[in-house]
């Protein structure tokens, strides 16, 4: 036998032997247990299953370890995982390791041992006898994911339960009443765990902080912030440490910095916007290039490290911007004066400066700090206006510019970047923040020649330092990182997009781009825009800050970071420290330290989007609330064993239609070409549909929308 051929048959051998201790719950076994557990009789295999047991046990890195004369178990490392729980709806839960390529582990309900959805656990793991499945139990919680709940207090006069809002908190915290609080039975209010008895069912808490009565807007808007662990205030030292700030600007301070006061510059921002971190300036040189210059709110002037306002706005990692409301990342001394760059007032400025000739290629860059003067603020619509009618204030400088960031969007494109366009919900509310309508928001070239200039920064930063040093000798820099999407998911995309007549090329990642492109294109104004611009966007991979990828795949860009935003993302506030650490000489920083941070940046930002997609749901349920019994036109926006979800064309609110609701036949999900199809008159509903729905019922508290299928 060839010794290819024997390692091969040991290495099947030591797996088969691994099963066994699996699942005999690791006991410790000799050589003839093992044997017979696997039906082997014969002295030769016997004789090699006991080499393999002794060798294994013998290599630090072996399978299995010898815990007594003869007997063997496997190494610790083997029947032991850590990973985080991700409950289901019945109360067993998976276990999902770092290993992308480790399964995830089923955990049963009674196995659990009070661990609750997102903690970080160890898990003993076991192979069930039928099938492949992993499973175990968990034997130690290493760190809960989240201690506070949101939810209605549910008050008798011996006791008081929390129930909670999170659908994957399976369980009713039990609350003293002596630790109420305050609060009134059906109150909406916040609970801290504080204790969990050994065999108890249900965790003990205390109240932390009375929202209000349910359905009032403030109360489900801090209700949603508190559910997704964001605070609902700023710690008095933090207000503190901002007030004690010093607003006027020294002359030995502005000698620091290179001064832009007399240079034209102006703001592009929304309406109601009130922290402006970005301002424009423009001037035409005398060989007929244009400077222009990108500056930005110089936040880490008035934030110093590891300062009380610093680890906040760390904590944080974000601004969070709900329907009716923004929760600043800094409070608003800095974000809405000292850092804003107001209209006639001197800034403090990080810029980036540019030279650029008529075909919008830079000439020339500078990076540094600077002192401006805005000499507009003008809004996004008074901007377009200009634009439209080419008259106004600095009707030739913004035309000038709309000219260039068409040259440099054009050339993203060609360049291969992807262009999404979706469509942007906003609802009209009245004084109470009730919705009374529901438009789309509409990006015209006003927003985009911000949005140019503000990539262009963002990418020229990250080359500076990007292309400085090559292997040890790299700057480690905090990049704004996205990866090409994955194969199968873009596979499964460009069938689907198929059945509406649109080709995606999935042969390189170029013809990707391109057909993408033309994909979203075509689809603008079609009422399948929404579900395909959803379905593509999924088919991506997430972007993510880190120090170790610098590319952008979406943008097309080599190199890419955030710098444009520091009073409303921390990963801003982190790369202007290391820009300026840079440019003043210093040496590398600890890679693995802003690595972590980059990491809790990145969770922070899923966390804002998901409190914000939350908001709309809850602001979507409210508006229908008033429309039961109204049928819609909708487009089936997605599809899942128990219903299907369903967009209404006219508003875009979603809901659900229930199988159980559609009475003419057994439907059940076939996941592969995302439909729900009927068993006996296989009638089939797919993903993209027009489908006419009736308004059903409204869950205010579940943020739930039930339509019924209109035959």
């Amino acid at each position: 036998m060839s010794t290819k051929k024997a390692t091969a048959i040991k290495q099947v051998l030591s797996q088969l032997i691994a099963d066994v201790f699996e699942r005999s719950g690791n006991k410790a076994l000799n050589y003839k247990q093992v044997s017979a557990k696997l039906n082997i009789a014969d002295p030769t295999s016997k004789s090699t299953i006991l080499s393999i047991l002794q060798e294994e046990s013998k290599s630090k890195s072996g399978l299995f370890k010898e815990v007594e004369a003869g007997k063997f178990t496997l190494r610790e490392l083997h029947t032991f995982v850590v990973g985080k729980v991700d409950m289901t709806a019945d109360g067993s839960a998976y276990i999902v390791t770092e290993d992308e390529f480790e399964d995830d582990i089923f955990v049963a309900p009674r196995k659990l041992r009070n661990a609750l959805h997102g903690d970080t656990v160890k898990v003993y793991v076991y192979e069930k006898s039928r099938g492949r499945k992993k499973e175990g139990e968990v034997v130690e919680i290493i760190q809960r994911f989240r201690s506070d709940f949101t939810g209605i207090l549910s008050l008798s006069k011996r006791f008081a339960f929390l129930i909670a809002d999170d659908r994957k908190m399976l369980h009713d915290i039990y609350i003293p009443l002596e630790d109420l609080n305050g609060a009134k039975d059906q109150d909406k209010v916040v609970v801290t765990i504080t204790d969990w008895p050994t065999g108890s069912k249900n965790p003990v808490g205390r109240i932390k902080h009375v929202l209000g009565k349910q359905g009032e807007n403030n109360t489900e808007m801090n209700a949603i912030l508190a559910d997704f662990g964001f605070p609902l205030a700023f710690p008095a030292v933090v207000e503190q440490e901002a007030d004690r700030i010093v607003e006027s600007i020294s002359e030995a301070e502005i000698s620091k910095r290179k001064d832009f006061r007399d240079i034209l510059t102006f703001t592009i921002d929304p309406a109601d916007a009130k922290d402006f971190d970005d301002a424009l300036s423009f001037r035409t040189m005398a060989d007929g290039n244009y400077e222009v210059g990108i500056h930005i709110a110089d936040v880490t002037h008035y934030v110093q490290p590891d300062s009380a306002l610093d680890k906040e706005a760390f904590e944080r990692g974000t601004s969070v911007y709900l329907v009716d409301r923004v929760i600043p990342m800094l409070p608003e001394r800095l974000s809405n004066n000292l850092c804003s760059l107001r209209p006639n007032e001197d800034k403090l400025c990080f810029s980036a400066v540019f030279i650029i000739d008529t075909q919008a290629q830079v000439k020339e860059q500078w990076f540094g700090k600077t002192i401006i003067h805005s000499d507009r603020r003008f809004t996004y619509e008074e901007a377009q206006e200009i634009l439209e009618n080419k008259e106004g204030p600095f009707s030739e400088e913004l035309l000038t510019l709309n000219k260039l960031a068409h040259i440099l969007r054009d050339r993203k494109f060609k360049q291969g970047a992807i262009n999404f366009e979706s469509t942007e919900v906003k609802f009209k509310l009245d004084e109470n923040g009730k919705p009374i309508g529901v438009y789309t928001k509409e990006r015209k070239d006003a927003h985009k020649l911000i949005e140019d200039f503000m990539l262009l920064a963002n990418r020229k930063v990250a080359e500076f330092i990007g292309k400085q040093g090559k292997g040890k000798n790299k700057l480690p820099f905090v990049y704004r990182s996205h990866d090409a999407p994955n194969e199968e998911s873009l596979a499964s995309f460009a069938q689907f997009a198929a059945r509406f007549g649109y080709r995606v090329n999935t042969k390189t990642e170029k013809e990707i781009a391109k057909s993408l492109n033309a994909l979203m294109h075509d689809v603008e104004g079609t009422k399948e825009q929404n579900v395909l611009t959803t379905l593509a966007i999924r088919s991506m991979a997430k972007a993510i800050y880190t120090t170790k990828k610098h590319s952008h795949y979406g943008l097309a860009f080599d190199y890419y970071t955030h710098f444009t935003s520091p009073i409303r993302r921390y990963p801003d506030v982190m790369v202007h420290r290391l820009l300026e650490h840079y440019l003043a000489g210093g040496k590398s920083i600890n890679e693995e330290m802003y690595e972590k941070m980059c990491v809790h940046a990145s969770q922070m930002e899923k966390k804002a989007a998901d409190a914000e997609r939350t908001s709309v749901k809850y602001k979507q349920a409210e508006f229908l609330q008033n429309q039961i019994g109204t049928v819609y036109s909708g487009i089936i926006s997605g599809v899942t064993e128990w219903g299907m979800y369903v967009e209404i064309e006219e508003n875009k609110c979603e809901g659900m239609v229930r199988l159980r609701d559609i009475t003419d036949d057994f439907y059940s999900l076939d996941e592969k070409n995302y439909a729900i199809i009927g068993q006996r008159k296989k009638k089939r509903y797919q993903l993209g549909d027009e489908v006419q729905i009736k308004v059903k019922t409204v869950n205010l508290a579940k943020r739930q929308i039930d339509f019924t299928l209109m035959s």
